[in-house]
């Protein structure tokens, strides 16, 4: 009788398990190369054991185009950057509203938080919440290119054969602002829009001889500005500030127009099944001790309060390195995308690769 009671006892723990394994719940995050560190989905799994952690690594463009061609399914939580939900959620219908009262938004630095919420409030609804910010700009070996400080010097012919960059729109509204045009303020007339992405496809496409190739992805960027075999390239100030921790020669350089400022958010896709585990995951990001593991592996800034001094000491470092006040001050905010404008300007990064040959 004790010996059936025992098998009895292992029998329904067996099934509890089972149970509770059936239940577990899976969080989707569709986000970008290092922001799920696999340090951090241990410990969020760890601490939350009734929660699977799926991640697939993307961009913003593949980030509105799965979204898109699905309704917004597949994913539980997405992390486009603060310009590319206004318009995607008007055309596409792919996010659904925050619920801010499960987000701890006191943590969160005010100015970012109300520039995220303005930029994507739809009649009366909150769609993202700040996460990470950064910049994008220059990258230089100060010792070989010390007087690069323009999107424009990328083309100058002493580094013929020595720069780089990458060709999707960063480079399209860098290059605009070094031609003394503001790309922003021209979303409002589209026809102005087009004339401005002319004249810099042109630009571009004379730069081609200066450039030893177009990067695509941080690690080739990085390998060739560690090897010399460039000078100078368009970065993000992530990559540059983890170059600078091997090499105090390569610096970020915020460009004389200013460096180009995105803000990484939080957005529900519209057909997400897991609300409350990624509120969870959102919360479980935004403290102290998981800020430092996340920006020692994205080399961002958490949009929380004091994350300058959450990063770890070789990035902030590199930060102060590259950045004065005034830097601070002539940073230019990615602003929202009209509809109609990635279409244009995905059409001139075409026109330029077919003449580049990429």
């Amino acid at each position: 009788m004790r010996r059936s009671m025992k098998i009895t006892g292992v029998i329904a723990a067996m099934m509890l398990t089972t149970a509770s394994y059936a239940q577990a719940e899976t969080l989707r995050i569709l986000t970008w190369g290092s922001y799920a560190p696999d340090e951090l989905i241990q410990k969020f799994e760890k601490e939350n054991p009734d929660i699977k952690v799926e991640v697939t690594y993307s961009n913003n463009e593949e980030m509105i185009a799965k979204l898109r061609a699905t309704g917004g399914a597949g994913f539980d939580l997405a992390q486009p950057s603060h310009d590319r939900i206004y318009a995607a959620q008007l055309e596409y219908d792919i996010y659904k509203p925050l619920d801010l009262s499960k987000i701890d938004t006191s943590v969160m630095e005010k100015s970012l938080l109300e520039g995220v919420k303005e930029n994507t409030t739809i009649d009366g609804e909150v769609y993202a919440v700040p996460h990470q910010w950064g910049t994008s700009g220059l990258m230089k070996n100060k010792a070989m290119a010390p007087d690069v400080k323009s999107w424009g010097d990328l083309c100058d012919p002493k580094y013929k054969g020595k720069t780089s960059m990458r060709l999707k729109r960063t480079i399209l509204l860098g290059t605009a602002f070094a031609m003394g045009e503001n790309p922003f303020e021209a979303y409002s007339d589209l026809d102005k829009y087009q004339q401005i992405l002319d004249k810099v496809a042109e630009k571009l496409i004379e730069c081609k001889s200066n450039i030893k190739a177009y990067w695509k992805g941080g690690d080739d960027l990085s390998a060739m500005m560690l090897s010399g075999e460039i000078v100078a390239s368009e970065t993000w100030d992530s990559t540059a500030y983890k170059l600078y921790d091997q090499n105090k020669d390569i610096v970020f350089v915020p460009p004389e127009t200013g460096a180009l400022a995105w803000i990484d958010t939080f957005a529900l896709p519209r057909k997400g099944k897991a609300d409350d585990a990624a509120y969870k995951w959102i919360n479980f990001v935004l403290k102290p001790e998981n800020v430092s593991i996340m920006s020692a592996s994205t080399g961002a800034i958490a949009a929380v309060k004091g994350g300058l001094d959450l990063l770890p000491a070789d990035k902030k470092a590199a930060v102060n390195a590259a950045f004065t006040a005034a830097d601070i001050d002539n940073l230019k905010f990615f602003a929202n995308i009209p509809p109609g404008v990635e279409d244009m300007e995905g059409k001139t990064l075409e026109k330029i690769k077919a003449a580049t040959g990429e």
